[in-house]
C-alpha cells in the first residue's frame, strides 16, 4: 500500500473505532480519539461539545445500536484529512430511536503518527 492509501486508511479505520465505541459506550476510547476541542453539529445544527456528547453517550441521553456502512471518501492534505461517510445509523437520540439516513462530514489533523477528529458534521442524506 502506498503512503498516501495508507494514510487515507488510517483515517477510515479510525472512524469506524470512533463509531465501533459510539455503540460500545466506550468513552475512554472516544475521549482518546477525539481533540479536546472537538465538537460534534447534529443535523438539527446544535453544536455539541466533546464533554457534553460523551456525558449524554455515558447517561445513554444517546444511545447508538448498531451502524451499517455504505459509502466513504477520505481527502488527504499533508497532515490535515476530511472525511465523508454515508451510513444507517440506528439510534436512541433525546428520546427519538430511528435508522438515520446520516453523513458525517469529519475533519482530522495528524499529531505524530496518529490521527485525531478535529469535529464532525452531521446531515441527511
Amino acid at each position: 500500500m502506498d503512503f498516501a492509501n495508507e494514510q487515507k486508511f488510517q483515517v477510515v479505520e479510525l472512524t469506524r473505532q470512533l463509531t465501533a465505541a459510539m455503540i460500545s459506550k466506550n468513552i475512554q476510547v472516544i475521549d482518546k480519539i477525539l481533540d479536546p476541542l472537538f465538537t460534534l453539529t447534529h443535523i438539527t445544527g446544535y453544536v455539541q461539545s466533546k464533554e457534553e456528547w460523551l456525558a449524554e453517550i455515558e447517561t445513554e441521553l444517546m444511545k447508538y445500536y448498531s451502524c451499517q456502512e455504505l459509502k466513504t471518501s477520505v481527502m488527504v492534505n499533508g497532515n490535515k484529512a476530511t472525511f465523508v461517510g454515508q451510513n444507517l445509523l440506528d439510534a436512541r437520540i433525546w428520546g427519538t430511536r430511528n435508522t438515520w439516513h446520516l453523513q458525517q462530514t469529519m475533519f482530522f489533523k495528524k499529531q505524530g503518527e496518529n490521527w485525531i477528529i478535529l469535529n464532525s458534521i452531521a446531515t441527511t442524506f
